[in-house]
């Protein structure tokens, strides 16, 4: 078990995780579990059975106030008027002036002026700033929720797991809960989200009561696993991840994020409205596709992407697939360049197939 430089944030589930064996290593100022032994398997484990991830790292804050709505209608690409009944999840960006992603998102309405926003942790410092400072001439106060744990249960076996802990009123609550959904009950917060393409739920509780429920959940056979497993099944499901498939030097258009941007109505304007209207006009330059790589390798982020002679792009995430056996990845290439091309994997030219960055959902094959 590796030690890490005590300015390291902790998260509530830190000791629960060395006393499973995990390895742990620096994400972005936290002290966070790599694996507990096997990666691979901790994959296969959302994949098949059930599996939890410590993701208590993420910033979640509160908005509220009568100019709430009116807010985020300029804040955000996509349109928070799609929200029509309360616990409806939304997920966004947020955009700097030239439609380059400052953040992705997830806000939830919960009725009238309020709202529950979670955002990543790496971008914690300027997320907060910016959204601050977008603020000024609104009515309404946005408040980082402090003492708040969050643990992603997912895979075919989440759901009665998760059911299986709450009470019966919060139970019946819960069950009957949409994807993309959330609900404030007795227990806590609990959202039908997630982030590796299977059914599930993210469960906000306090931190004082995170490591009961996390105990709770290991009794019920859930495994747990860490970012290692996260970050090849979020992959597999082609969800991004924000500074590799999307930065601030992208906007969504050019990062398979499109179904995200409301455009419609055209009155409705935000942060980076003008900037996507205008590329939607000239034609996007570049897009992000799926890549499955034909031969022997593994295709990383960074490694450049050939037509002929001609160099069309790069990858932007990349990996071995446990799923499907073989590596796979998602790339920014020029927006012309169609069916196959090559990556170069130290100095060595391998073919790769282009085709949509979604390889597996609810466990197969796509």
């Amino acid at each position: 078990m590796s030690q890490q430089p005590e300015h390291l944030q902790k998260t509530a589930l830190n000791e629960a995780h060395r006393r499973a064996g995990a390895k742990m290593v620096d994400f972005s100022g936290w002290e966070m579990p790599l694996h507990y032994g096997s990666q691979v398997d901790e994959h296969h484990a959302v994949r098949q059975k059930a599996g939890m991830f410590d993701v208590s790292h993420m910033v979640v804050s509160y908005l509220v106030g009568v100019d709430s709505t009116r807010y985020l209608s300029g804040l955000l690409a996509n349109d928070v008027a799609r929200l029509e009944d309360p616990g409806k999840a939304l997920y966004s960006c947020m955009l700097n002036g030239q439609g380059g992603v400052i953040d992705d998102l997830i806000v939830y309405w919960m009725g009238g002026d309020r709202y529950r926003i979670v955002t990543n942790a790496a971008t914690r410092v300027n997320d907060m700033a910016w959204m601050q400072r977008q603020l000024s001439g609104f009515s309404a106060v946005l408040t980082e929720k402090p003492g708040v744990a969050m643990v992603a249960v997912q895979g075919p076996n989440a759901r009665a797991a998760v059911l299986g802990w709450l009470s019966d009123a919060s139970r019946e609550i819960v069950e009957s809960l949409d994807r993309f959904f959330a609900a404030d009950v007795e227990e806590g917060f609990i959202a039908r989200t997630g982030y590796t393409g299977e059914d599930g739920f993210e469960v906000m509780v306090p931190q004082y009561e995170v490591e009961g429920f996390w105990q709770t959940m290991v009794d019920a056979g859930v495994e747990p696993c860490g970012l290692g497993a996260r970050d090849t099944l979020r992959l597999e499901a082609g969800m991004m991840l924000y500074g590799a498939d999307m930065t601030e030097e992208t906007t969504p258009l050019e990062s398979g994020l499109s179904w995200t941007v409301a455009l419609e109505p055209e009155q409705r304007e935000f942060v980076g409205s003008e900037a996507l209207f205008r590329q939607k006009i000239d034609g996007v330059p570049r897009k992000l596709v799926g890549l499955l790589l034909d031969g022997r390798g593994v295709m990383r982020s960074h490694q450049k992407l050939f037509v002929a002679d001609r160099e069309v792009g790069e990858v932007t995430s990349g990996g071995f697939s446990p799923t499907l056996k073989r590596t796979i990845a998602l790339a920014r290439i020029q927006a012309d360049v169609e069916g196959d091309c090559e990556v170069e994997i130290r100095g060595k030219r391998t073919p790769v197939a282009i085709g949509r960055p979604l390889f597996v959902r609810n466990g197969k094959a796509v």
